[in-house]
């Protein structure tokens, strides 16, 4: 695999470019992806996304995946550092398909629920709707997004090596490691997403050609 070193900024403008050029017919409401392991850092290129889109034109709704979790008693059925649950039960798809990624389907209502769930006080946040106005773009970041049906008309994947990953994880996030290892075999996100960006240093991206 080749890997073109850009600088971030040359990294946002790329994302924003490609989403802003996606055709209205497929997408008239563009769902983008930005799926990565914490320390890749996905929160941090979905939120620069925000102004550049916005000065193409674009109204942008932020959503994060972690305000679409199951509540603990589903998520920690089996231990609060389960690998194989953390892939497969704490994501609550479902929820971020009804209220955020099936209303802007073609012909959809445009109507949608910026947050969910919140797993700090494992209640409903209570958020309010929105209704994005045409051709407004909404960006969800976070991790193990890929190989789940999730209809996103754009996602990036940023990738970092086993070493690189285990590296900047958090001791106390360690537990994840094989479920991230999992998802590399299972998914094999770079073939899955439409961009892939290695992020050995967030600092210091590079786009596969």
């Amino acid at each position: 695999m080749r890997f073109r070193p850009v600088t971030f900024d040359r990294l946002v403008e790329e994302v924003a470019d490609r989403v802003a050029a996606l055709d209205p017919q497929d997408a008239p409401w563009p769902r983008v992806a930005i799926d990565g392991a914490p320390p890749a850092e996905p929160q941090t290129l979905a939120d620069a996304l925000v102004a550049p889109l916005r000065v193409r034109g674009r109204p942008v709704l932020r959503v994060r995946a972690e305000d679409f979790l199951r509540p603990a008693s589903l998520r920690f059925e089996h231990g609060r550092t389960d690998p194989d649950a953390y892939y497969d039960d704490w994501l609550d798809t479902g929820g971020l398909l009804r209220e955020v990624l099936e209303p802007l389907d073609p012909g959809g209502t445009g109507r949608v629920l910026p947050s969910l769930w919140n797993p700090v006080t494992d209640r409903a946040t209570r958020a309010e709707y929105v209704t994005m106005p045409p051709g407004g773009v909404v960006i969800v970041d976070g991790a193990l997004l890929l190989g789940r049906w999730l209809p996103f008309d754009l996602t990036v994947h940023l990738q970092q090596s086993p070493a690189a990953l285990a590296r900047r994880t958090a001791d106390a996030d360690r537990w994840r490691l094989p479920a991230y290892q999992r998802y590399e075999t299972d998914v094999e996100p770079v073939t899955a997403a439409d961009l892939v960006v290695r992020v050995e240093d967030p600092r210091r991206p590079a786009v596969l050609e």
